[in-house]
C-alpha cells in the first residue's frame, strides 16, 4: 500500500502530478512514461472490471511499474466526488475512451477546466472526440487504427497475401508516445501561461502521420505504394535476407557509403549499372535486380552471425534478427542494460525491459512493481480526506473495489 508522500525524488520529472485513467496500452503507457521519469502517477481503473491488460500475463507487470492504483467507478456520485479531487491535485489526465464517453457523465472538458484551470487534458481514442459522429462513438483496438489509418494497407507481402498488422500493438504505442510528448509541451505552455490544454488524439491519425513519403506519392503523383514485404518499396538492398544457417539478418545497403561498400564484399565491381557516386539502386532497374541477387548469394554462402560480422565491420549498416533470447546474451545489451529485474507484487523478482531513454543527470529507477487491482485505494483515498469509514462504505456500494489482500 502506498501514497503520493511514497513516491521518491528521482528523475527529470520529480513534482509533476498525474492522473491516468486510460485502458490497456494506448493511453496508460503515456503515464508509465512518466512514472519512470519521477513523476507522481495514480492509475484508476473501473470498480466494474479489471483493466484487460491485467488478463495479458505479465503486461501489467511490465507496463505500470512505479503507480499508485486506484479502482473505482467515476460516474457514480461519490466516484465524480473523488474525480474532482484527483483533478484540482493533477497537473496532467490521461484518458482512453470512445469520444464523448466523459461528457456524457457530465464531465466536460469546460467543467474539468473550471475546477484546475493549469489541468492538461489528454483524450485518447480510436476515431477522436470530434468529426463525422458515426465514427467518433467507434469502439477501437490498436488493430483498428491501424486498419483506419491506411497503415495496415501497405505492411504484409503483396497480394494475393493479406495485409498484415504491425505486432506487437505498434498502433497502442505509437499513439502513447504522441500523448506523452503532447502532455509534456502543454504541460510546459500551462506553466508558463497558467492555461490549460484539450488534446485530442486519435489512433488513426498518428497511423497516418508516420507513413513518411507513401501518402504524399498518392497526392503528388497518383500512385499508391502497394505492400513489398520486407523490401523497400522503392529501394533495393533494404531487405531481410536469409542466411546459410536459416537464420535471417536485415541489411541496409543504401546511400552512397555504404552501397559503395557493399557493393564490393558481394563481388560487384565495374558494373556500369553501378557508377561512381551512386546512392541508391532502385527496385524493378537492372542495378536492383543485380543488387538483390548479389546480396542474397552472399548470405546463402554465410551463417547470419557472419553476415553481420562482415558486414558491420566493412560500414554497411547489417543486423541479426534478434530474439528477446538472443538479445539477452548479447554484450551490448548487457553493457547498455536494456533488462533489468524488480521485486512484483504478484510474481516476485521478475525480469523484464528496463528504463528508457536513460536520462544521465537526473536518470529514472523502478522504485515499484505494478500494483494489484485497487492495491492503494485507502491509502491515497485516506490522503485525499476519506476517514476509513467513508471508504468502507464505498465499498459496500461498489464505488471501489480491490484484489484479494488490497482490502
Amino acid at each position: 500500500m502506498a501514497n503520493t508522500s511514497d513516491v521518491p525524488k528521482f528523475g527529470p520529472l520529480t513534482g509533476v502530478k498525474v492522473l491516468s485513467s486510460g485502458s490497456v496500452v494506448a493511453s496508460p503507457f503515456s503515464a508509465m512514461l512518466f512514472a519512470e521519469a519521477g513523476a507522481t502517477v495514480i492509475h484508476a481503473e473501473s470498480a466494474a472490471a479489471p483493466d484487460t491488460c491485467r488478463a495479458i500475463q505479465y503486461a501489467w507487470n511490465q507496463e505500470h511499474r512505479n503507480e499508485l492504483a486506484l479502482a473505482i467507478n467515476f460516474p457514480t456520485d461519490e466516484g465524480k466526488e473523488v474525480f474532482f479531487k484527483l483533478i484540482k491535485w493533477a497537473d496532467i489526465w490521461f484518458e482512453s475512451s470512445k469520444g464523448g464517453t466523459y461528457a456524457k457523465w457530465g464531465l466536460t472538458d469546460d467543467v474539468i477546466l473550471a475546477a484546475n484551470p493549469k489541468i492538461v487534458i489528454v483524450h485518447v481514442s480510436g476515431f477522436g472526440q470530434k468529426g463525422d459522429p458515426a465514427y467518433v462513438n467507434r469502439a477501437s483496438y490498436d488493430a483498428i487504427g491501424q486498419a483506419f489509418g491506411g497503415y495496415m494497407a501497405i505492411n504484409g507481402f503483396p497480394e494475393p497475401n493479406p495485409p498484415m498488422r504491425a505486432n506487437p500493438y505498434t498502433c497502442d504505442y505509437i499513439t502513447a508516445l504522441n500523448g506523452a510528448w503532447a502532455a509534456l509541451a502543454a504541460y510546459n505552455h500551462a506553466k508558463e501561461t497558467g492555461k490549460g490544454e484539450v488534446i485530442d488524439i486519435a489512433q488513426f491519425e498518428v497511423m497516418m502521420k508516420i507513413q513518411l513519403h507513401y501518402p504524399m506519392t498518392f497526392f503528388q503523383d497518383g500512385k499508391l505504394l502497394k505492400r513489398n514485404g520486407n523490401a523497400d518499396p522503392k529501394f533495393a538492398g533494404y531487405s531481410v535476407y536469409k542466411c546459410k544457417d536459416g537464420n535471417y539478418v536485415f541489411i541496409g545497403m543504401v546511400g552512397g557509403g555504404p552501397l559503395k561498400k557493399g557493393l564490393k564484399l558481394i563481388g560487384i565491381n565495374g558494373d556500369p549499372d553501378f557508377p561512381d557516386g551512386m546512392q541508391l539502386a532502385l527496385q524493378g532497374t537492372p542495378a536492383g535486380t543485380k543488387l538483390t541477387a548479389g546480396i542474397e548469394a552472399f548470405c546463402a554462402e554465410h551463417d547470419a552471425e557472419e553476415v553481420d560480422k562482415i558486414f558491420m565491420e566493412n560500414g554497411v549498416p547489417c543486423s541479426t534478427i534478434y530474439t528477446v533470447e538472443l538479445a539477452e546474451k548479447n554484450s551490448h545489451y548487457q553493457a547498455r542494460e536494456v533488462f533489468a529485474e524488480w521485486e512484483d507484487p504478484q510474481y516476485g523478482k521478475v525480469k523484464g525491459v528496463n528504463i528508457l531513454p536513460k536520462f544521465e543527470k537526473a536518470p529514472g529507477q523502478i522504485w515499484r512493481g505494478a500494483p494489484l487491482y485497487g492495491q492503494d485505494n485507502s491509502d491515497v483515498l485516506k490522503e485525499f480526506g476519506y476517514s476509513q469509514e467513508q471508504i468502507e462504505a464505498m465499498y459496500e456500494k461498489g464505488v471501489l473495489r480491490a484484489g484479494k489482500g488490497c482490502h
